[in-house]
């Protein structure tokens, strides 16, 4: 008997042979290919275009504090700007692919002796997060970022990276990216800084929301001013030379005297309004220790005994002759 020829498509009646665990295997292959191929287009957009919200800011904008941002492209940010966040979070940005493995090393050490829990973040890590993912822990979010910081070392490069962490690090309450911080704490852009300016805001990076920039206390005071100090051995060592390399250096400049008050942002409102601390750490005196005041310090010391200077040579007789 001749057989009938059968109407299922020949791709059908393959299918239909494979048992579910193959069809699932091959339903996950196909899901894990196309995220990949997702996120390397998502990171060549980024490459050209600035981040238009990230995670962070969803989260300010639906708490109610706002988020603004002011982007300013690296090529105008003050250097000091970036030789601070270089001193600050990482100073081997130029010389690692994406991750400081003694940092990280270091930071599981300290984190199982149950110290303070440190992390061992570089910037590259840091940029990945606040451009595609969310805040917080997890196995999940940490591959993740791994994976994000392997493709933004390789297609953006260091140059790239600083500029995107410089305009999307949180730099307080609803304010994002140095230029917006230097406008709200300083009252000018962030394309001419002093060194303090730039540590102090460097100085809040970590926990922008419980650190000040206006008027620091106690460890995010002398931390601003350690990383005031490292400035200068950045600029001496070339630390920040890939941020640079084959571009143009736009001339260091003072930062302009504020005219008027700040820009108000969101936010303002839960900061202190006292002005800006001088650099110098005030003296402290033990409170156990009495206070010497000056007429009784003066009474403590001998008296001066009175100065007798020597008497000067008598000057010699000349004999004028007269004409």
């Amino acid at each position: 008997m001749a057989k009938t020829k059968s109407s299922i498509p020949p791709y059908r009646r393959r299918g239909r042979q494979r048992g579910l665990p193959a069809r699932l295997a091959i339903g996950l292959v196909r899901i894990v290919l196309g995220l990949i191929v997702l996120s390397v287009l998502w990171v060549l957009v980024y490459r050209f275009v600035p981040p238009p919200i990230t995670a962070t800011m969803l989260s300010d904008l639906i708490a109610g504090r706002g988020a603004t941002r002011d982007w300013m492209p690296i090529s105008q940010i003050d250097r000091d700007m970036v030789r601070a966040a270089i001193a600050a979070e990482d100073g081997k940005f130029c010389s690692h692919d994406g991750f400081d493995y003694e940092a990280i090393e270091d930071a599981i050490k300290r984190n199982a002796s149950g110290g303070r829990i440190r992390g061992g973040s570089t910037i590259s890590q840091q940029t990945a997060k606040n451009a595609f993912l969310w805040q917080g822990g997890g196995y999940v979010r940490k591959g993740a970022e791994a994976w994000f910081t392997l493709l933004i070392e390789k297609l953006w490069g260091k140059r790239r990276i600083m500029e995107v962490y410089l305009n999307l690090a949180e730099t307080g309450i609803g304010t994002y990216g140095v230029n917006a911080g230097s406008q709200r704490y300083y009252g000018h852009d962030a394309s001419a800084m002093s060194g303090i300016e730039a540590a102090r805001i460097a100085a809040v990076l970590p926990l922008p929301k419980k650190r000040g920039v206006k008027s620091p206390k106690g460890f995010t005071r002398r931390y601003g001013g350690t990383i005031s100090a490292r400035i200068g051995q950045v600029s001496r060592d070339g630390l920040d030379a890939c941020v640079y390399k084959g571009a143009a250096v736009a001339p260091e400049r003072s930062p302009p005297e504020p005219k008027g008050k700040p820009r108000p942002l969101p936010g303002q409102e839960y900061e202190s309004p006292q002005l800006l601390p001088p650099v110098e750490e005030p003296v402290v005196v033990p409170d156990e220790s009495p206070l010497v005041t000056e007429p009784a310090l003066n009474e403590l010391l001998p008296p001066e005994e009175p100065v007798i200077e020597p008497a000067s040579p008598p000057e010699p007789v000349t004999n004028e002759l007269t004409t």
